[in-house]
């Protein structure tokens, strides 16, 4: 995805890589509509205003498929078959349905057991170090373990995936993002042959034999489209929601508190985690397949536009005190997952996980503290939201770690 060249909108001394928040607002303060310069391809129109981010998101003028953009002229050889993601109903609505088929919310439940068995499993490991990061021991390997295996994707090639993920969502360059991309592809194609042959009851063997009434199925091409956003949005996203959510609560310690207090309130932090740091900033990009006014403000037929769903989130319109972090808000209607046909699909799976994710830290890590002075956090400059790293202490009693003669740390 293009990102917006945010340090030429952003105010005076606003970083906009550690905090997009004050960009939004400065922006939202102008209107809700804006064009603004990318970092290397051209002009893009960003939409900021809660009200005008959920009319834009039911807009059927404006396209997912890149071929009503005005300078499309190919792919560039990186695109992955076809998905959900850039497509547009009637074809969207055929994907959603086939997928929607097997993607159940019975089987999203079902994997209830084994995410807090993994979660455990990593919990034991970060106890055991005492300090730790907990995006790479926690948030990213939880989500990838889950994904592949909801998927059927053997365990001995998680590595690679967590790899060639990482670079396809934040790439180093252009060059190693379009290798990720064919890795990948190739990869998935011998895998989706492989299930063709078996018996297998995974989510993707599923989608292989799946049929509707009609008798339509997925074609090769789609099967490889939706593996690939299934493996890619179904993991990068739900690490960034753990670890924002979580660096969330370990920076309002308050809200951590009222949360060990009532963990019932768990569902409700997630919802709060989402609207307040979320993990996707922005939608895909989209088209105006002709001229649209939003807002007061004509878009041009053929011009890219970005929906700011975190923008949306810190609308005062719409939140009461939006940049405040409180689990105990009502924070239905926030646009964490976007909304209209293209509400993510993976919505439910994301909340057990993060759900699960964080009772299992509340329950045995007591100690569970920040690590470092929080204005040094680092964020990745992407429209995917996510952390660089998140050191934390990790005990099971509540006690601070101290230092010992040699350097080690013990509680």
């Amino acid at each position: 995805m293009t990102m917006p060249a945010f340090e030429k909108v952003a105010p005076p001394g606003v970083d906009p890589a550690s905090d997009p928040y004050a960009v939004y607002a400065h922006l939202r303060e102008q209107g809700p509509v804006h064009c603004v310069p990318t970092q290397d391809a051209g002009d893009v129109w960003l939409i900021v205003g809660h009200a005008e981010a959920r009319a834009a998101l039911t807009d059927p003028r404006l396209r997912n498929d890149i071929r009503h953009s005005s300078s499309w002229q190919d792919d560039g050889g990186n695109a992955i078959g076809l998905n959900m993601l850039q497509t547009d109903p009637p074809d969207h609505t055929r994907l959603r349905r086939l997928v929607a088929r097997e993607f159940t919310a019975r089987r999203i439940e079902a994997l209830r057991p084994r995410v807090r068995e993994i979660a455990d499993e990593l919990i034991d490991a970060m106890l055991a170090a005492g300090r730790t990061d907990l995006v790479e021991a926690f948030a990213m390997p939880l989500p990838m373990a889950v994904i592949c295996e909801l998927l059927g994707v053997p365990a001995a090639d998680r590595e690679r995936f967590r790899l060639w993920s990482g670079e396809v969502v934040f790439p180093s360059s252009p060059e190693a993002a379009g290798a990720a991309v064919q890795a990948m592809t190739g990869y998935l194609a011998a895998l989706i042959e492989d299930k063709r042959r078996t018996a297998d009851d995974d989510l993707l063997a599923a989608l292989v034999r799946t049929m509707d009434e009609d008798g339509d199925r997925l074609s090769p091409e789609e099967m490889l489209g939706m593996a690939f956003l299934l493996l890619v949005a179904g993991h990068e996203t739900t690490v960034n929601l753990i670890a924002n959510g979580t660096c969330a609560l370990l920076r309002h310690p308050e809200q951590l508190a009222a949360l060990r207090a009532d963990p019932g309130l768990i569902d409700d932090a997630v919802e709060e985690m989402l609207r307040y740091d979320g993990p996707s900033h922005s939608t895909a990009h989209r088209f105006a397949s002709e001229d649209v006014e939003i807002g007061g403000t004509v878009i041009p037929a053929g011009e890219p536009v970005l929906v700011l769903l975190a923008s949306a989130n810190r609308d005062a319109e719409r939140f009461t005190d939006p940049d405040s972090f409180d689990i105990r808000r009502d924070a239905r209607g926030h646009l964490g997952f976007s909304h209209g046909v293209h509400h993510c699909l993976g919505a439910p799976l994301a909340r057990l996980e993060a759900g699960v994710a964080l009772r299992a830290l509340l329950e045995r890590c007591r100690g569970l503290a920040l690590d470092t002075d929080p204005d040094t956090l680092a964020w990745r400059p992407s429209l995917m939201r996510g952390l660089l790293r998140l050191p934390v202490r990790c005990t099971p009693d509540g006690r601070p770690e101290t230092a010992d003669a040699n350097g080690g740390a013990h509680a």
